[in-house]
């Protein structure tokens, strides 16, 4: 099994709370003052398991599609699909059964979140191929990565509104920042095969494009506490937690990658930050 593990990447869970956080925060957002306590409870674990099993199909797909760039490159050429360990079709029924388990998890809440769901396919499936023709790969992985926020505030009953959107646009902006410090680990490979990123792009000004990233994704997650109408524990709760990002821009170094790739796993940190600031505010309100 330890092949599969690999595959589904099991042994790297940092990705899975990287996509579970977002869900986390939009539930909590759509829980104010937490008046559907066991329903709220109940779907994030369901969140959660989706978490895990999109996380795992999401990976597996890409390996599939990013075959013959893995093998050239030093970090992925490892991975079963890359290596010939396991086959593209064995690939594929993984997937399929991935799928299946997270539509089952899916069809548990109410219509609105089912199709909002669903149309997150269409980002899921476009992803891998960003890389091969844009320079910000790392935008549309923020897009898809982050619809959680908008499916958590639906699956609690509610009409979208100003608030997530808030909210998930700033996870976006997140999402820009710290997978461009992951894009670092192959700058040097990806600019041999011809592969595109944000890393790539501002390579030479990586601070600068990190700090605008982070200060627009924390600037927003203000507003939306200014609407919230949060108490002064909580932004003080989000100052430090900001620190975490600055940690990251100020540590970064082009050429540390074993380094860099610490500070992107940081990024866990930060988002069970978010969810346990929201948890105060959404509490205290």
């Amino acid at each position: 099994m330890k092949k599969y593990i690999k595959l589904i990447r099991l042994d790297k869970p940092t990705g899975i709370f990287l996509l579970f956080w977002p869900c986390s925060w939009g539930l909590l957002l759509g829980n104010i003052n937490f008046s559907n306590n066991e329903i709220f409870y109940h779907y994030l674990f369901l969140f959660f398991i989706g978490s895990f099993l999109m996380r795992s199909a999401g990976c597996v797909y890409n390996d599939i599609i990013d075959k013959k760039i893995d093998i050239k490159i030093k970090r992925t050429r490892t991975r079963p699909i890359a290596a010939g360990i396991i086959s593209t079709t064995a690939g594929w029924v993984v997937i399929m059964v991935l799928i299946f388990l997270s539509l089952a998890i899916l069809l548990q809440f109410n219509l609105k979140s089912i199709i909002f769901g669903l149309s997150s396919a269409f980002f899921v499936i476009l992803y891998p191929f960003m890389k091969r023709i844009t320079y910000w790969p790392q935008l549309f992985l923020g897009i898809t990565f982050n619809w959680g926020v908008i499916l958590g505030w639906l699956a609690m009953g509610n009409e979208i509104t100003l608030l997530p959107v808030i909210l998930y646009t700033s996870a976006i902006f997140w999402t820009l920042g710290y997978d461009t410090i992951y894009g670092m680990q192959d700058i040097q490979d990806d600019i041999k095969i011809g592969v595109k990123s944000t890393s790539i792009k501002f390579q030479k000004k990586i601070k600068l494009f990190l700090s605008i990233c982070y200060l627009l994704s924390f600037a927003l997650f203000i507003a939306l506490l200014n609407l919230m109408n949060a108490s002064l524990i909580s932004y003080l709760l989000a100052f430090l937690s900001s620190l975490i990002l600055i940690f990251q821009i100020t540590s970064f170094k082009n050429n540390e990658y074993k380094k860099n790739s610490k500070l992107f796993a940081l990024n866990n940190y930060y988002g069970l930050s978010i969810f346990f600031i929201l948890f105060v505010t959404t509490y205290n309100g």
